[in-house]
């Protein structure tokens, strides 16, 4: 059964378009945002008012508008726009009213450095649409301020000077925001690497898990069923209460069987291929074969000699066919003679199993798909052997797999 997939994470906001729902900074930036707002503040309504008349009524609203925006960017970048924009184009209008012409016009120097951080901020929280409207929005205001305030000629320069410094710090929160955005997202590579690598430890876990019961204990408890079905065939004058103790072993162990076969549903996944760990291997398949004859069943054994040692792949591979091949043999079909074929040559194992026709109806089958035949064409499949499997022409079943030796994988660290 395949494992549903994960959730993949959503894909990082391009750094050209403007992020309302921007995570708010660091605690030790607002601090430091929230400090130079308020001085800024405190130097430019005084100023404003003392150097340049400005009404105190005005200067303080609108010196708290300029020197704000930059805090209230994080959150809301329009309503901030706003405020900066209205403030940086009310300000010319409503200063040097009153006398002095020495100080610098439209734009004062705490005005100037106040609208700076502004564009910082909202650049590189929002990306660089959100930082464009408002800096050409506001370098436009105090440009209009002059002509029709016929400051043009003296204002120039602190034009000049204002527009440059604005823009190069606009500049500078551009690529300071793309290499933020890239930073984000090397670290969510890297997060979503380390969830995929524990992800997959964790299948391949359950799926070694899933191969070891289906080897082992379904192995072990289908032997049960089958020495239980069979008993009151090779046990003389067996009681009538015997016998039907024997049949409830029989249909306990089926649906041990049955609940096994729906735990390894759970467990296994399609995306592994399954390591080949050096268990047992062809030199304990007599041994395995006389197991099944002491559980009743009967089977021949043709083997040859091992020219050498075998691959470690090939040796559990062999193995565990004829285990699974065995198994499938005594279960569907109880009472047959089995044939079992290991054929070692020097360039590949070849193994055929094949049962004949039951002398009886066998017990039902248990529902679903079963995993003892994907989990022979898995192992066969890592050694780039084949299996063929199906019925025979002169009755009954018969799986035959090869093992080429010259392709055994290394097992997984």
């Amino acid at each position: 059964m395949t494992t549903p997939a994960e959730p993949r994470p959503a894909a990082p906001p391009m750094p050209s378009a403007a992020r309302a729902d921007a995570p708010p900074p660091r605690p030790a930036a607002q601090i430091v945002l929230m400090v130079a707002s308020f001085a800024l503040f405190c130097v430019l309504v005084p100023l404003h008012v003392a150097l340049y008349s400005t009404p105190i009524v005005l200067a303080v609203p609108l010196g708290a508008a300029l020197a704000g925006a930059g805090l209230l960017a994080v959150p809301r970048p329009r309503a901030a726009s706003v405020l900066a924009v209205l403030a940086v184009w009310v300000l010319p209008p409503v200063s040097l009213q009153g006398g002095a012409t020495t100080w610098p016009w439209p734009w004062s120097v705490p005005a100037m450095i106040a609208f700076a951080l502004f564009v910082l901020v909202i650049t590189l929280v929002h990306g660089w649409r959100a930082g464009a409207v408002p800096l050409a929005l506001g370098n436009l205001g105090p440009l209009l301020a002059a002509p029709l305030l016929g400051r043009s000629d003296s204002s120039a320069a602190d034009l000049i000077v204002a527009a440059s410094a604005t823009a190069a710090v606009y500049l500078v929160a551009v690529l300071l925001a793309s290499r933020l955005r890239v930073g984000e997202e090397l670290d969510r590579a890297r997060e979503v690497s380390a969830a995929e690598h524990e992800r997959r430890l964790l299948v391949e876990e359950r799926t070694r898990i899933a191969r070891e019961l289906h080897d082992v204990v379904a192995h072990s408890t289908a032997l049960i069923q089958v020495q239980a079905s069979t008993a009151r065939y090779r046990i003389p004058d067996l009681a009538p209460e015997a016998a039907a103790e024997f049949e409830e072993i029989a249909a306990g162990a089926r649906s041990s069987l049955t609940e096994m076969r729906r735990l390894l549903g759970v467990l296994r996944t399609e995306d592994h291929t399954p390591e080949l760990a050096p268990l047992q291997g062809v030199a304990e398949i007599p041994e395995l074969v006389e197991s099944f004859r002491r559980a009743g069943a009967s089977v021949e054994l043709w083997t040859d000699e091992p020219p050498g040692e075998l691959p470690a792949g090939v040796d559990l591979t062999a193995y565990r066919v004829a285990q699974e091949a065995l198994s499938n043999a005594v279960r569907h079909a109880p009472g047959a003679a089995i044939d079992l074929h290991v054929a070692l040559g020097p360039e590949a194992v070849t193994l055929r199993v094949h049962n004949g026709v039951p002398p009886s109806p066998p017990p039902p089958a248990s529902p679903g798909p079963g995993t003892g035949l994907r989990g022979m064409q898995e192992r066969v499949s890592r050694l780039d052997g084949t299996l063929e499997h199906g019925p025979a022409p002169e009755g009954g079943w018969t799986v035959l797999a090869y093992l080429p030796l010259t392709a055994d994988p290394q097992e997984p660290a």
